[in-house]
């Protein structure tokens, strides 16, 4: 049953190209919105709290701050709507989730930018 469901999925759902991110990262995601007749690109810019899932079912979860109103969001890796996504800074991070960063303000919220 496995193998049928990846082989149709391997057929019939195209998959764009995006950079390999994680938590921790800082990424712009642009994706479009339509609104009646008319179309628009709007990104979101944050970082990414978690990466969930595999293949088709592959999620991610963004957080930005708004004013002092911290928003997530969750984008399905393979959304039609979404455009490109950009890696704006890699993060350290030691966890695959970093829920906790929900919790932090001020000069607690930063994440050291991982050399390379």
């Amino acid at each position: 049953m496995e193998e049928l469901i990846k082989f149709v999925q391997d057929e019939f759902v195209t998959k764009k190209e995006f950079p390999e991110f994680g938590a921790g990262d800082t990424i712009t995601v642009y994706y479009e919105i339509r609104e009646g007749e008319k179309t628009r690109t709007q990104f979101f810019r944050g970082v990414v709290i978690q990466v969930k899932g595999t293949g088709v079912t592959k999620t991610f979860t963004i957080r930005k701050m708004s004013g002092t109103i911290g928003v997530e969001r969750i984008f399905p890796l393979n959304m039609p709507a979404l455009q490109k996504i950009e890696i704006n800074k890699k993060g350290s991070v030691r966890r695959a989730r970093i829920y906790y960063f929900r919790g932090l303000t001020g000069k607690k919220a930063r994440i050291k930018e991982k050399r390379s």
